[in-house]
């Protein structure tokens, strides 16, 4: 069957906004049963946030898509602090929680060099 394609999941930074949910979501899994509706809950819904603001202001006018990146990145800096939050409460180790900071400061960088792109091409 053939699969219909919308114009951002050509984005190489939705992909790696996709691979970071499934990170993100891999790592709660082990958070205790007493963080469902907490710390676990915060962290996939930031991790979320992440592609659909990616994919919702992809499409619109420049500087439209640059406020929903922003909102990524704001999302981006709130998995941050909940892996900074799970170390701190042993959930996970100081090793993982530098993984998981690499991945989102690539992301994060990501993120940054779109917007740059966009606010060029909107000066042209």
């Amino acid at each position: 069957m053939e699969k219909i394609k919308f114009s951002f999941e050509d984005l190489k930074v939705y992909d790696k906004a996709l691979d970071w949910v499934d990170l993100a979501y891999s790592v709660s899994n082990s958070f205790p049963k007493q963080e469902l509706y907490a710390l676990t809950s915060q962290l996939n819904r930031a991790a979320v946030s992440i592609p659909l603001n990616i994919a919702e202001g992809s499409g619109d006018s420049n500087p439209q898509f640059n406020r929903f990146l922003q909102i990524a990145i704001n999302s981006v800096k709130e998995c941050v602090v909940c892996a900074t939050i799970a170390r701190r409460r042993g959930y996970i180790t100081a090793l993982k929680e530098l993984e998981l900071r690499k991945k989102l400061e690539e992301l994060s960088k990501m993120i940054s060099g779109l917007q740059k792109y966009l606010k060029n091409k909107t000066k042209d």
